[in-house]
């Protein structure tokens, strides 16, 4: 995500660019193709809302920045209620399609072993957290500092014509429409309390897969907990995190309120693979099919793909980084992506984009500022490089979140047109909804300073 959005930005500044891609040559514990932006875990983007959710405000800078994966994820979108999903497979296709097509960019198959030769004098590593060993060891050896990791894991996908409808239905939460107008962009699956917790004895008993000593002190990132964790955690957990029965109404049942809900998200086009919401494991998968099976509507599942786990690599940013992202010892390497400490799709393109228009400004002879931590690139680049880091804690990866952003000099206190006090939730709602319209002003800002894109001109 990181590489394929900032080689693009870099290029449309008129800037020539060379990708170096392994996958091709050689692969990874996870990748299944030589696809540039191959989503290995879910399809989805998360949400798109610009207006109370800071991933969503994320979506829209990198859309007014002419940005690469934001566009080409609108034009493959699959329905996901409120969040931005794609079709992973024609998504992929498309952005490498993209950056070959470009005549500004090169792509070279090819495996880095080191540190970039010397008379590379401006180098974006955003080989995310799946970086080569021999690359992610000279790393460590220029820096002096051990690599931090965390573990990730994959949820599974099931085919469509395995689910049983008569149990379970398609329904968003709340009926909230979608990017594409959807209000029932999900299939949901209903669990009594007698199943639920048979299910969540099933999570706890089932055989997990076993960590080399090496991994064994390597934490979990929270925003994504393998299922089995999080029922280990205590009995309701799940009920109150991926399975709550909230804003859901069984049209099979409509006088009885399910204790529990599992819920699949469309995972392409064509509506054949359905992905399990919040179901990433570290389960062994004969036991994953065996425990999935137990919930109704799925007892006879059949599985495109099962849940797995992988151990993700990234570097202590805001000890090794400067505020533009290069590296303090060797300024003609800069860092984006995954391996910079930020977690997700959008934040690991984020980045990339801020990265390539820097590096591009910098051959250009252009003085171009990082975005002002108001913005939510500038904001998420502020959290890895050390702006929002308390002295003496450690560095976790991060997903963008309006924490990051600086409060607002005055918080909204009454609404605009009727002049009523807010409170509670509605004063929340209002501070987001000030908070992006300030970011998405300040990022529009900070976009137009540097030249107009080549499909612009």
């Amino acid at each position: 995500m990181a590489g394929s959005e900032a080689a693009w930005q870099a290029a449309q500044m008129g800037v020539p660019v060379v990708i170096h891609e392994m996958r091709g040559v050689r692969a990874t514990q996870v990748h299944k193709t030589d696809q540039l932006a191959e989503l290995v875990c879910s399809n989805s983007f998360r949400s798109d809302d610009h207006e109370t959710n800071a991933v969503g405000v994320i979506h829209e800078e990198m859309r007014r920045a002419g940005g690469l994966i934001i566009p080409t994820a609108d034009h493959h979108q699959v329905p996901a209620g409120s969040a931005l999903a794609v079709d992973r497979d024609g998504f992929s296709a498309a952005v490498t399609a993209a950056l070959e097509a470009h005549p500004n960019i090169t792509i070279r198959r090819e495996e880095i072993t080191g540190l970039p030769p010397a008379d590379w004098q401006s180098v974006i590593i955003a080989t995310g957290p799946l970086t080569s060993p021999a690359l992610a060891a000279a790393v460590r050896t220029e820096t002096g500092e051990d690599d931090l990791a965390f573990f990730d894991a994959i949820a599974p996908i099931i085919y469509l014509d395995s689910i049983d409808m008569d149990i379970a239905w398609r329904q968003s939460r709340y009926d909230k429409p979608g990017p594409g107008g959807e209000t029932a962009a999900y299939i949901n699956c209903p669990l009594d309390a007698a199943r639920y917790n048979a299910f969540i004895d099933a999570l706890i008993e089932g055989e997990k897969t076993a960590f080399h000593d090496w991994e064994k002190d390597t934490p979990y990132f929270e925003g994504c907990l393998p299922i089995e964790v999080m029922a280990e955690r205590g009995r309701e957990t799940l009920r109150y995190g991926p399975l709550k029965p909230v804003g859901l109404t069984n049209p099979h049942a409509p006088d009885t309120k399910p204790h529990a809900i599992v819920q699949l998200r469309q995972d392409n086009a064509l509506g054949t693979l359905w992905n399990m919401v919040g179901f990433q494991t570290k389960l062994k998968y004969g036991v994953q099919a065996e425990i999935f099976r137990m919930i109704p509507g799925l007892e006879n599942a059949r599985f495109a793909r099962l849940g797995g786990i992988h151990r993700n690599t990234f570097i202590n940013s805001p000890r090794l980084v400067d505020a533009r992202l290069r590296l303090k010892s060797m300024p003609r390497l800069r860092f984006a992506g995954q391996i910079t400490g930020v977690e997700g799709y959008v934040e690991s393109a984020a980045t990339g984009l801020v990265a390539g228009r820097l590096a591009a400004a910098e051959k250009l002879g252009l003085d171009l500022a990082v975005p002002p931590p108001t913005t939510a690139h500038g904001a998420l680049i502020n959290h890895i490089t050390g702006g929002h880091l308390a002295e003496g804690a450690s560095f976790q990866p991060m997903n963008v979140n309006f924490g990051l952003f600086p409060e607002l000099d005055e918080a909204p206190r009454q609404d605009p047109e009727t002049g009523r006090r807010l409170k509670g939730k509605e004063r929340g709602r209002a501070r987001k909804q000030a908070m992006a319209r300030r970011a998405l002003a300040d990022f529009t800002d900070w976009s137009e300073a540097m030249p107009l894109p080549m499909a612009a001109q």
